[in-house]
């Protein structure tokens, strides 16, 4: 090989590897400033506005620049693509959740993305207390907004619907709508969800007291003189008493003479209860039916259910409320009419057990 030869091919090998050179810089250069710019752009807060927080409503199934779309919609980061490029790099774009959520103004997107991929869901506390109908807890609902009163209304009865809860055999879910705090989340409106999740709140308490009794009691039975105690007092202490007295009248065979059953058997009833209405026959007047009602008068809570489970050892057969929330149980009918007298009659005639 002569000179001008080697020359040559020392000019070719400098040619290629500037020509390599100049392409790795080409290529390098463009994602070292990409990456910086995305690393400035994740450190970087986002908007700041006079409203501290702001909810954004994520739908399921969103595409990760969906979701980039509705939160610079609502000012939480910039309309930038670098938020889905963050996305992608940073590995939370396959962990991004769908719900509602409350972000503060003004954060990174790096902690918008973490937030998305970690937190839970905006939960609303919806409280529904012992004794009331299910008519009540669809009006609670409709007012909050979760169902419609009358979707809910045709579920509690619907045969096929309660039968896919698991509760075959019973006509209702009267009695079976578990009375607690439920934190919600938007996925969870519609009558079905609803009553789906208070049936299953129900089954799972039902369980818990009944786990250590060698006998397993009654479920129905046991849920309709429950809804009886519940509407009787709200006396905690009172409601194994008032158990007591409702089950030894049903061994000797006596009505239950219950006022809130007669009222549950009444369409649309309001004000005292009249001579009429305790003479009133219906499938729930225990004044008329020997026994329990047809069903529950309304849905009873733990302490209730306790209540006739583990009754009070009493010979009591009657009770007269005394006017300040408490009762006056008695053993005989002399008694009892005498505490009618002293308590009820000052009422215009109020009605004891």
């Amino acid at each position: 090989m002569n000179k001008n030869e080697l020359q040559q091919r020392l000019r070719s090998v400098i040619t290629k590897k500037r020509i390599v050179m100049a392409a790795i810089l080409f290529i390098v250069v463009p994602i070292i400033i990409i990456g910086e710019l995305i690393a400035l752009y994740a450190l970087y807060p986002g908007p700041k506005h006079e409203e501290e927080s702001v909810v954004v409503d994520i739908p399921k199934g969103s595409s990760t620049r969906e979701i980039g779309n509705r939160l610079a919609a609502a000012g939480v980061i910039k309309d930038d693509i670098r938020f889905l490029l963050l996305a992608k790099i940073s590995g939370y774009a396959g962990r991004l959740q769908a719900g509602e959520f409350l972000f503060e103004t003004g954060k990174r997107p790096l902690t918008v993305l973490k937030t998305l991929a970690t937190a839970r869901s905006i939960q609303y506390s919806i409280t529904i207390p012992e004794g009331l109908r299910a008519s009540e807890i669809a009006a609670i609902f409709s007012e909050g907004g979760w169902s419609h009163r009358n979707s809910f209304a045709n579920l509690v009865v619907d045969k096929q619907f309660i039968a896919k809860l698991g509760l075959s055999g019973v006509d209702s879910l009267e009695g079976y709508l578990y009375p607690d705090t439920y934190l919600l989340t938007k996925d969870l409106r519609g009558a079905d969800k609803l009553i789906g999740l208070m049936v299953g709140r129900f089954n799972k308490v039902w369980s818990e007291i009944t786990a250590d009794l060698e006998e397993k009691p009654d479920r129905e039975k046991t849920v309709i003189l429950a809804s009886i105690v519940e509407k009787e007092t709200g006396a905690a202490s009172e409601r194994p008493l008032i158990a007591g007295v409702f089950l030894n009248r049903l061994q000797l065979g006596m009505r239950l003479q219950s006022d809130p059953t007669v009222v549950f058997g009444l369409s649309n009833h309001s004000g005292p209860i009249t001579r009429l209405n305790l003479t009133t026959p219906t499938p729930y007047n225990t004044y008329v039916i020997p026994g329990l009602p047809a069903g529950p008068i309304c849905n009873p809570g733990r302490a209730s259910m306790m209540a006739v489970l583990n009754p009070a050892s009493t010979k009591d057969l009657y009770f007269v409320s005394k006017n300040d929330g408490s009762h006056h149980f008695s053993a005989d009918l002399n008694e009892h009419n005498n505490a009618v007298q002293k308590y009820q009659r000052k009422k215009n005639g109020g009605n004891g057990k």
